[in-house]
C-alpha cells in the first residue's frame, strides 16, 4: 500500500495539488465537540445547514461508513499581489483573492475526479478487486480543516483556516473518501505560537477568542451567507469588502513560505482587481448574471451583492456617489433599499 500511496501522490502532483495526506475517518473525534460548541452558541447565524447536518459533519463515518480512507489534498491559489492594497481607496471595491476569476468548485472537483479514476484503476490492478471512491468540495457535510490537519497537510490556526510550514493558508481544500485502505499521514503539530497577527487586524473582532470564531460578524460571512440587512454596527467596520475578506489570511508570517498557484484561472480578473463601486451598483439582474458567470460570487444574487456594495458606498466618504445610491433608495429587494438610505445618510 506504501506504493501505491507514493504513486497517488505523483499523480495528485501531476493533476495540479499542492500537497497530499490521509487520515482514517475517525480522526477527528474532538471536531464534534467543537462544531456543537459553535452551534449552541449561536455562532453560525444563518447558516442553518450547519446544525441540520451537525451529526455527518462532525462524524465522517457516518457520512460514509464503508469508507477506510480520507485523502486530503491542498491546491494553492496564492495571490500574486498584496490582497489588501485597495482597502484604502474607498471608490473601489475589494473582493476576496479567492472571487477573483473561476469558481474554484468546479476546477478542484474536476481534479479530484482525475486523482479519484487513477486510484480506483490502481487499486483494482493492485487489489485485485473493485474499490469506490466519493469526492467532496466545500458543498458536502465533510469538515475538510480538521480532516487536512489530521491528515498532516497543516493545522487549524488562531483564525481557525488552515496553513501549512510549506504552503502557508492560501490553499483550497478537497477531499476523496475511499473504501482502499492507505497508510495514514501523523498531524501536523500547532505553530502558531505567541503570533496575535490574523485576531489583531479583524476588522469587526470577530474572533472571542484564539482558535474560535464568532460567523456573525465575520465579513466573510455577512458578505455572502448573511440574508437581510447586517447589522447597522458592523457597517462602517465593513470598509470597501464587499465579497469575503483576506485580512486575517494576508498577514499570517508563515505566507511567507506560500506556494505559488499554478492554475492561471485563480489569477484575478482585471475587471475583478478592484471595480469601481458606482459600476457594481448599477447592476440589474442579467447584469450581475453576465458579469459574474462562472465565479463564485455569482452564487449570491444580484440583490446581495449590491447591497454590500452600497455598504461600500456608505463608508467610501465621497459624497459624489450619493446620487448613486438615492437611485435604489427605492429598490424593490428592502435589502438593498435599507442600505441605499443607510449610505446616503452616512454620506450627508
Amino acid at each position: 500500500m506504501t506504493d501505491l500511496k507514493t504513486r497517488l501522490w505523483a499523480e495528485a502532483r501531476a493533476a495540479g495539488f499542492s500537497k497530499m495526506g490521509i487520515c482514517r475517518p475517525d480522526a477527528i473525534p474532538q471536531a464534534a465537540a467543537r462544531l456543537a460548541a459553535f452551534v449552541d452558541a449561536g455562532r453560525h447565524g444563518q447558516m442553518g445547514w450547519m446544525a441540520e447536518r451537525m451529526h455527518w459533519r462532525g462524524d465522517p463515518t457516518a457520512l460514509w461508513p464503508e469508507a477506510r480512507s480520507v485523502i486530503m489534498l491542498a491546491e494553492a491559489y496564492t495571490p500574486d499581489e498584496d490582497p489588501l492594497a485597495k482597502l484604502d481607496k474607498p471608490e473601489l471595491a475589494t473582493i476576496s483573492v479567492y472571487a477573483r476569476n473561476r469558481d474554484y468548485h468546479d476546477l478542484v472537483k474536476k481534479r479530484l475526479k482525475r486523482v479519484g479514476r487513477w486510484l480506483l484503476d490502481a487499486a483494482e490492478r493492485d487489489l485485485s478487486a473493485p474499490q469506490e471512491i466519493k469526492v467532496f468540495v466545500d458543498t458536502a457535510p465533510v469538515m475538510e480543516k480538521p480532516l487536512a490537519a489530521a491528515a498532516g497537510l497543516g493545522w487549524q490556526g488562531k483564525h481557525t483556516n488552515l496553513l501549512g510550514r510549506d504552503i502557508g493558508n492560501w490553499v483550497f481544500l478537497g477531499a476523496i473518501f475511499t473504501t482502499v485502505d492507505l497508510p495514514p499521514d501523523d498531524p501536523e503539530a500547532d505553530h502558531c505560537g505567541s503570533c496575535r497577527a490574523c485576531l489583531d487586524i479583524c476588522p469587526t473582532d470577530a474572533f472571542p477568542a484564539p482558535y474560535q470564531l464568532d460567523a456573525r460578524r465575520c465579513i466573510s460571512y455577512l458578505t455572502i451567507e448573511h440574508k437581510g440587512p447586517v447589522d447597522p454596527e458592523l457597517r462602517p467596520l465593513m470598509g470597501n469588502r464587499i465579497y469575503g475578506c483576506d485580512d486575517c489570511l494576508a498577514v499570517c508570517p508563515w505566507n511567507k513560505f506560500a506556494v505559488a498557484a499554478s492554475e492561471t484561472r485563480y489569477a484575478a480578473r482585471d475587471d475583478l482587481k478592484a471595480p469601481a463601486l458606482a459600476e457594481l451598483a448599477t447592476l440589474d439582474d442579467a447584469g450581475f448574471r453576465a458579469r459574474f458567470s462562472g465565479s463564485p460570487i455569482k452564487r449570491i444574487g444580484r440583490d446581495r451583492l449590491v447591497r454590500n456594495v452600497l455598504y461600500a458606498i456608505g463608508n467610501s466618504g465621497a459624497r459624489r456617489l450619493a446620487d448613486v445610491a438615492a437611485n435604489l433608495t427605492n429598490d424593490p429587494d428592502e435589502a438593498v433599499a435599507d442600505a441605499a438610505r443607510w449610505a446616503m445618510e452616512r454620506l450627508r
